[in-house]
């Protein structure tokens, strides 16, 4: 029986760096050969290679998509980070110029603040639902694997999924790269409950024409 993926949303955010480095040494699911990561412009495809010839080569097969973006990192006691060290408390010391910030010496004058060091590195951000983060069908579900993996080795964001796996529904729910528990819930449809309670205006013994 194939397995698919029914529902999924995900925010994933990897450096492009970890991206690339956990391809390198990652063991594929069996039904695919090999991935082929692709960068056009600010958009980041990943594709996967059958490893069977069941697939014909004009059949596009399942591919990963994430947009590429900057985002400034700075230099703290315990490494780099998204946010900036907080400053130290220093003096505002104001002339013709304008203010100056910074702290006094011992012989009174305006030391300055050291500069603090900083950088912009790139992310791959996996970002919406299976539409726009997971398309094509053939070789759906083991691309969805790989997805699963990545989301458990990346250190920010949520993927949560619903798939058929054996005639059986699985909820995935992975959050900062940890697995947490989920459940599918039965519920009825909105839309049903609204069309019950509609009142069919053309046939109601209470409205006289």
């Amino acid at each position: 029986m194939t397995s698919r993926v029914y529902r999924l949303h995900s925010t994933l955010e990897l450096k492009l760096d970890d991206v690339h480095e956990f391809f390198d040494g990652y063991e594929l699911p069996v039904e695919i050969e090999d991935v082929e990561v692709t960068r056009r412009n600010n958009t980041l495809i990943v594709s996967a290679v059958a490893a069977e010839d069941n697939i014909s080569k004009y059949t596009p097969t399942a591919q990963l998509k994430a947009s590429i973006t900057e985002n400034r990192l700075y230099e703290t006691e315990d490494g780099w980070q998204e946010t900036p060290p907080e400053p130290d408390m220093g003096a505002s010391v104001g002339d013709g110029d304008g203010p100056q910030w910074g702290s006094f010496s011992d012989s009174g004058q305006v030391q300055e603040e050291p500069e603090i060091n900083s950088k912009l590195v790139e992310y791959a951000c996996f970002k919406g639902d299976r539409e726009t983060v997971l398309q094509n069908t053939a070789l759906q579900y083991p691309m969805f694997e790989v997805l699963c993996d990545l989301a458990k080795f990346a250190e920010k964001g949520t993927l949560t999924a619903i798939a058929a796996v054996d005639g059986d529904l699985v909820a995935v729910r992975i959050v900062d790269g940890e697995e947490r528990s989920a459940s599918v819930e039965v519920v009825d449809d909105p839309r049903e409950r609204e069309s019950k309670n509609t009142v069919n205006w053309r046939d109601n013994k209470f409205i006289s024409g």
